[in-house]
């Protein structure tokens, strides 16, 4: 059954955006209201001409429903043959889903998950050399902490019992009842990134020495990388209060989303070493030594989850807000309004990844405790995007 849409108007004479996540997931579900302000203009006072963008107004068409009956889904990767690996944060499990027929299979549990609040198992990453070495990397909460280990995925293995041992990469994140981050990816030089949360504690965000509140980036090991910030650090950016989604763009750009307070949500750009703000800046908020975000969101519209990129703008997953948002790029800045899609239809929204081209999967979150879930979630659904 469709939840029923909600009237949305995006004023074109401003470049707007507007979802603020009042801490984002730790808050009740608000009512279907419909609002889309928002915030994320190009720059007035680039020097130069920025690059040309896709077109302003964009489209969404939901192709169909890949899968049914997800519990609590999160973190998904793309196997080479296009199937989709799954996460259950709350079961703490792997599934796979055929993309023909949309058939679900567990491959494995994950040892040491310890759900709890917005902590379980939740990003999900496929090693740069999968083809060879078969490795899936998932971000999950322990008993005490947040870490990333990497598993043998043996297929030839009955269903169940395909994932091997954990393998830490990474240990040391703080863990919380909320904020605990959890998306990770590869990005095109070929290191792990990770987004992590100050698990409510404000401070960790600005202690360069904690893992909280921070984007991080590693070798496969969990290594420092040569040319990060600091040379025995995985700290790659810091000032984040609850970083949710990770994307690059054409041109290698590393983009954010991430949940603000109480005022606004935020999408940034990523540059090593920069200090984007919190919990001293929320927002747009022209303070010396911050990094002010590209776009921003009021509360009601957004709780921005997992993003992807695909023909020229990010696509942003909202929870509270319960719809998709595009974000049409030239370069390093918006080059239209952000536009909302599906507003209440399908409830809240989870996951986005591309799977190239036009099209893009979307993973709702009606399970995860803080929806109202109908028959049927949570879905996966393939969409057509502009």
């Amino acid at each position: 059954m469709q939840r029923p849409a909600v009237t949305a108007l995006l004023a074109a004479a401003v470049l707007l955006l507007a979802a603020g996540c009042s801490s984002g997931e730790d808050k009740t579900p608000a009512g279907r209201t419909g609002s889309t302000s928002a915030t994320g203009a190009p720059s007035a006072s680039s020097g130069s001409p920025s690059p040309k963008g896709p077109p302003a107004k964009g489209s969404v068409k939901v192709v169909s429903t890949l899968t049914e009956g997800l519990k609590s889904p999160w973190g998904v990767a793309a196997l080479p043959d296009g199937d989709l690996l799954v996460a259950s944060r709350d079961e703490g499990t792997i599934s796979r889903v055929d993309v023909e027929s949309g058939k679900k299979t567990v491959i494995g549990s994950v040892p040491g998950v310890a759900p709890e609040g917005e902590g379980g198992l939740m990003g999900l990453a496929l090693s740069p050399s999968f083809a060879s070495d078969h490795q899936v990397y998932a971000y999950f909460t322990t008993e005490s902490d947040n870490r990333i280990a990497r598993m043998l995925y043996d297929e030839k293995k009955p269903a169940g019992q395909q994932l091997g041992a954990p393998d830490t990469v990474l240990r040391g994140i703080p863990k919380g009842v909320r904020h605990n981050g959890g998306r990770i990816a590869f990005g095109p030089d070929k290191m792990l990134y990770a987004g992590t949360g100050e698990t409510g504690d404000t401070g960790l965000a600005q202690d360069k020495k904690s893992l909280g509140g921070k984007i991080l980036r590693m070798t496969p090991d969990g290594q420092p990388v040569h040319g990060n910030p600091e040379a025995d650090s995985v700290v790659y950016s810091y000032g984040h209060r609850n970083v949710q989604g990770l994307a690059w763009d054409a041109d290698k750009r590393l983009w954010a989303s991430e949940f603000g307070q109480d005022t606004w949500d935020e999408l940034n750009l990523i540059e090593p070493g920069k200090n984007y703000g919190w919990p001293d800046a929320e927002g747009k908020a022209g303070k010396p030594g911050f990094v002010d975000p590209v776009a921003q969101w009021k509360t009601a519209d957004a709780s921005p989850s997992g993003i992807a990129y695909a023909e020229g703008s990010i696509w942003m997953a909202s929870l509270k807000g319960e719809r998709l948002w595009r974000i049409p790029l030239a370069g390093a800045e918006p080059s239209a309004a952000p536009q909302s899609f599906l507003i209440g239809k399908y409830g809240r929204l989870r996951t986005v990844l591309s799977a190239g081209g036009d099209k893009v999967w979307l993973v709702t979150s009606e399970t995860d405790t803080r929806g109202t879930p109908e028959p049927g979630d949570d879905k996966i659904l393939q969409l057509e995007v502009k």
